[in-house]
């Protein structure tokens, strides 16, 4: 199993906890969550449970058989009722045991009251139990509103809650050992960072052959994901294929967006919130902005779906009658042009670990891009990526170049002309990251401004 320490260490803490504890773990589908709890189960006294898409007798039944098979080593017959079961895990519990239930939306989706039920449970029985509860799900939404929300019967009852998130940049690499360190950010910038993806990629093949066989291919895994993901978790998708096409192809703000789909503004607005909430999508503003900043955009989050609907969804007619291998080399000549985002994206998880290991000047209290009037030029201008401490007065400006040549002056000089739009920052950093290097030029005015250049490679050296 690739990576995933700091969440096994979370599960391993809250096992080995002397009292009653409850974590609420979640995650986006794809992202690993079955794989970490199995992991987890396999080294510690657990009861583990994987609901389905079944109706609540049938579930029930599926439970009252593991749980008894745990503690009787036999199954007798299911239990009249969840209540039952319930009581019959607290009468049996004496040494520390993990009770994990997995995709537990499915379960309360048939039957609501297996909330209550539980509660009631956790309240007059395991509370004073030696458990650790785990309920795990895919559907964020659920596992946000209906297990830990306000109206929840379970609201608070958790200890601990944790969202399984994508791998960064430098997670996903493990899964290409033999790709150059280019390649592996190529890899990265195509597939994002969830395992399912980056594990249909084969590492032995190059770049472009995987594109052609595993995304582009009809029948492939990767082919089908973003259409089979939006119909397992919504209605109305064509609506918001529409949406994520528009983003993917540059349309940032709701009335463009709006606009490119022929749909009105505020049912838009309605979508992309729940594309948020499924984190497929982000909304965002200039770095340091204030969150109603009117600036704001959207942005396709996961980096597989904006490659995918950039090009694939896009371009299907035409790539069918083109062939995978020849779509693959047009995809290829044009990556560039997806790279310049994610490359950003790139730097700043790579500013983040950076910053948690106090390799910083400061810790970044606000950290992104900004975009916006620069008032020494009178025009529009941005800082691919901007830090700021949390004074206001410190700031490192960062530039980010995924080019196939060396990075010329008039750059280097474009970004010490937009740190002038903060007058009120007192302490400046350039900070710049090029996959091509610097001209003579730009290396020369680096030393005297004490400037940081850095490489690919340095990204790796962590």
């Amino acid at each position: 199993m690739f990576g995933r320490k700091e969440e096994l260490n979370q599960l391993k803490e809250l096992y080995n906890s002397h009292s009653f504890e409850f974590l609420v773990m979640y995650g986006r589908r794809r992202v690993g969550k079955t794989t970490i709890l199995q992991e987890f189960a396999k080294h510690y006294h657990s009861i583990f449970f994987p609901a389905r898409e079944k109706n609540d007798a049938l579930n029930l039944d599926d439970f009252s058989k593991v749980i008894q098979y745990h503690f009787d080593k036999n199954y007798i017959a299911s239990f009249q009722s969840w209540e039952d079961a319930f009581n019959y895990i607290g009468s049996k519990v004496s040494e520390r045991t993990a009770i994990i239930i997995d995709e537990f939306p499915y379960i309360i989706e048939e039957n609501p009251s297996v909330k209550s039920i539980l509660q009631h449970a956790i309240d007059h029985s395991w509370k004073n139990k030696n458990i650790f509860l785990i309920l795990c799900g895919s559907s964020i939404s659920i596992m946000e509103t209906d297990v830990m929300g306000r109206k929840s019967p379970l609201h608070d009852r958790q200890t601990s809650s944790l969202e399984i998130k994508p791998f960064d940049y430098l997670e996903s690499s493990i899964f290409f050992p033999n790709y150059s360190n280019e390649d592996k950010l190529l890899a990265y910038g195509i597939l994002g960072g969830v395992p399912r993806y980056l594990e249909a990629f084969d590492p032995n093949i190059s770049i472009e052959k995987n594109i052609a066989s595993k995304i582009i291919r009809n029948g492939s895994y990767l082919h089908e994901e973003p259409d089979n993901l939006l119909k397992a978790e919504l209605r109305e998708t064509n609506v918001y294929s529409s949406i994520l096409s528009a983003i993917a192809n540059g349309r940032n703000k709701i009335i463009d967006i709006a606009n490119f789909i022929h749909e009105d503004r505020t049912k838009v607005a309605k979508y992309l919130i729940t594309l948020q909430t499924l984190r497929l999508i982000e909304k965002r503003i200039p770095c340091g902005a204030p969150e109603t900043s009117k600036k704001s955009i959207y942005i396709i989050k996961d980096q597989f779906f904006k490659f995918w609907f950039r090009y694939e969804f896009t371009n299907n007619s035409y790539y069918a009658m083109l062939g995978a291998n020849d779509a693959s080399k047009e995809i290829m000549d044009d990556i560039s042009n997806l790279m310049g985002d994610a490359f950003e994206e790139i730097c700043k998880e790579y500013i983040i670990r950076l910053a948690k290991k106090r390799m910083l000047p400061f810790i970044p209290y606000h950290l992104g891009k900004w975009w916006g009037t620069n008032p020494i030029i009178k025009a529009q201008d941005d800082v691919d990526l901007l830090a700021v401490d949390r004074s206001g007065k410190k700031a490192i400006f960062i530039e980010c170049k995924f080019t196939s040549h060396p990075m010329p002056y008039d750059e280097y000089e474009d970004l010490v002309i937009a740190s002038k739009a903060f007058e009120k920052i007192e302490e400046k950093h350039f900070w710049f990251i090029s996959k091509s290097g610097y001209t003579d030029s730009v290396i020369k005015q680096a030393k005297k401004d004490n400037a940081v250049l850095l490489s690919i490679d340095d990204l790796f050296n962590l």
